[in-house]
């Protein structure tokens, strides 16, 4: 790797390169980049698949082989949540802020949609955004007393049934006490990022991202008490696999990242001291962003009374 020139601005791009319109929308942002003074920074894979579709294309800077993470002022994301996920992974212990474009469907955590992608690259140019802070979890699975394996997530750590044909038996806890045992498919441990991603999805409640606080959601588990749970930001929640259970259970951090359970295997969960960090380049309420992306109906709001309130 060649000497950092600390004068250079770095900009990670990352992109689904195995679809064209992400491909494109590629080779656009580091045009505009390279035109604005900026280096454009590709992972090496990326690089690869940019190149062979667009041999012209101008030379950027590969991560890992020409600059250090540590150089990447910001990262601009086109895809959907999942890109945005392991672009997280990527600059997972930098202080670069992720800014997403969305070209996927709901894209809940992107910034601008296509049509603005100029406009974004041109606030990241003229470091006009505001930078968000959203914590993730800290993921430990442990074996007897021993820790076997320690990962992170943005969204979510879920604990599922590796089997189709057989029910995972797990034991929830919090803050190191038994709460309930349950036959289920799973459980989803989800940080308030999370609420409107796979827990979302299982019936969880969605949390304002301000709100300091851990999820945890059981997937169609056969008990009485089997709500979801929403816990203080400093609270630790575990599942533990049952030695009776029939099979294995698996871990999926953020859908990315995955390790077997065995019986007796049990999962902490904790608030990472290690945040995310989002670049905003808007500051309306999260209401709006609800709305918007999941196309809820509001037609006939009239709001509050608008006036003198003497």
């Amino acid at each position: 790797m060649r000497q950092i020139d600390t004068t250079t601005r770095h900009v990670l791009v990352v992109s689904h390169t195995g679809r064209r319109d992400s491909l494109d929308a590629a080779l656009e942002v580091c045009a505009l980049l390279v035109g604005a003074g900026v280096v454009p920074v590709l992972s090496r894979d990326e690089w690869d698949d940019i190149k062979t579709a667009a041999p012209d294309i101008e030379p950027v800077d590969i991560l890992g082989e020409d600059v250090a993470l540590d150089a990447l002022e910001c990262v601009i994301v086109l895809g959907g949540d999942g890109t945005i996920l392991r672009a997280a992974e990527l600059v997972r212990g930098t202080r670069a802020p992720i800014l997403g474009v969305n070209l996927g469907h709901v894209g809940f955590l992107a910034e601008s949609e296509r049509d603005e992608m100029a406009y974004a690259v041109s606030r990241v140019v003229a470091r006009d955004y505001d930078v968000e802070e959203r914590f993730a979890l800290d993921v430990r699975v442990v074996e007897g007393s021993e820790v076997v394996w320690r990962t992170w997530a943005m969204n979510e750590a879920t604990v599922e049934k590796a089997s189709r044909e057989r029910m995972l038996e797990v034991v929830i806890e919090v803050d190191g006490r038994p709460l309930s045992s349950f036959g289920c498919d799973g459980v989803v441990m989800s940080t308030p990022t999370g609420s409107t991603a796979y827990s979302f999805s299982a019936g969880g409640p969605v949390v304002w991202p301000e709100v300091q606080a851990l999820l945890l959601v059981p997937l169609s588990a056969h008990a009485l008490f089997a709500r979801p749970l929403v816990v203080g930001p400093d609270s630790t929640l575990a599942v533990e696999v049952m030695s009776r259970t029939d099979g294995r259970g698996i871990l999926w951090c953020d859908g990315r990242r995955e390790h077997d359970l065995p019986p007796g295997a049990r999962v902490e969960c904790t608030r990472s001291d290690q945040p995310v960090l989002l670049a905003r380049l808007r500051q309306g309420p999260f209401t709006d962003r609800l709305v918007a992306k999941f196309k809820l109906p509001v037609t006939g709001w009239r709001g509050p009374e608008q006036g003198d309130a003497s």
